[in-house]
């Protein structure tokens, strides 16, 4: 079961038990396209990682929805925002500037989404004891014995209290929307790269010798299903691992292997996107998009985080 599972299902436990609380929206671990889309980008087995970067990942559920007509009408508001200096073309800049844009708002709102769950006394900071009392509360008093698998929500608990100590930089126990910020979404705050390698490693590593083999990178991504042969990409991320991560080739990745993998402050994953989505959609191989042929990959561009995968609201309050 994921670190996100595990908590929505502790959401649920406490619902039933009557009680009222709210759960961040975290992921097992930070990955390093986290803020891009919640899919892994492998084209092979579709295109909802690149509908998830151009659209936003929110927005993105209700693109589909929408006729042949509303989804073009859609697309052309997106396209004319994207478009700054008003060209009629969409560039790499435009579009790698929008994708960062997309990933600053989801931050911003998933903060405010969570913020006054937790700021219980309202007075505009969360403590360490108000996170861990709202989050655990009911559990704690238990001592988790209502849980099946208490070791591990022990363990999360443990985590988050590394995290939540980490972010708070002036170590007074209280976060403030910066340091809460830094808190959920430690990937983008330089002080909290070492926690974001950690828990990678401890993720990955099965065995707990503090280091990532072959097999452990390779399992986390992909598991065989009834003796099927394994995919090209598959063996594609061999190769990446011995012949890239592995920088020392001792068939390990260490953490300061690991952080150059997954740290967006090593390879900007909204460059490598608008690049992508230029590729893919660049019918005429000049370097920039018309909105003429962005219309002729609809289903590939709905499944982007240009539009909020789907779902990209275009009113005067998404200021670029």
């Amino acid at each position: 079961m994921s670190y996100m599972m595990m908590l929505l299902s502790l959401a649920s436990f406490c619902i039933l038990a009557g009680l009222v609380f709210a759960v961040p929206a975290q992921e097992k671990r930070i990955h390093h396209q986290a803020d891009l889309s919640d899919h892994a980008h492998n084209d092979a087995h579709g295109f909802q990682y690149d509908h998830e970067a151009f659209l936003g990942k929110e927005e993105a559920k209700t693109f589909d929805q929408l006729t042949p007509e509303e989804s073009k009408d859609k697309l052309a508001k997106i396209v004319d925002r994207i478009d700054t200096d008003k060209d009629g073309y969409v560039s790499h800049a435009e579009l790698h500037y929008w994708i960062k844009h997309r990933q600053r708002r989801y931050i911003k709102e998933n903060v405010n989404k969570h913020w006054n769950d937790y700021d219980k006394n309202q007075d505009g900071k969360i403590g360490w004891e108000e996170y861990k009392n709202t989050t655990y509360g009911y559990y704690l008093d238990q001592e988790f014995d209502d849980i099946e698998d208490k070791a591990t929500y022990k363990s999360m608990l443990t985590r988050d209290e590394r995290r939540f100590k980490t972010a708070d930089r002036d170590g007074d126990g209280i976060a403030t929307r910066e340091e809460f910020t830094a808190f959920l979404h430690p990937e983008e705050f330089d002080y909290m790269k070492d926690v974001v390698v950690q828990e990678t490693v401890e993720d990955i590593d099965k065995n707990g010798d503090g280091k990532i083999n072959l097999d452990e990178y390779i399992g986390d991504m992909y598991t065989p299903e009834n003796g099927e042969s394994e995919p090209e990409w598959v063996q594609t991320e061999r190769k990446h691992f011995s012949e890239i991560r592995d920088a020392n080739k001792d068939g390990f990745l260490d953490g300061s292997e690991v952080a150059h993998w997954i740290l967006p402050g090593e390879v900007d994953h909204a460059d490598n996107e608008a690049k992508h989505l230029i590729h893919e959609t660049d019918t005429d191989k000049d370097g920039r998009l018309t909105l003429s042929e962005l219309l002729d990959k609809m289903d590939y561009i709905k499944i982007s985080t240009i539009t909020d995968y789907g779902g990209m609201k275009v009113d005067s309050h998404d200021e670029l």
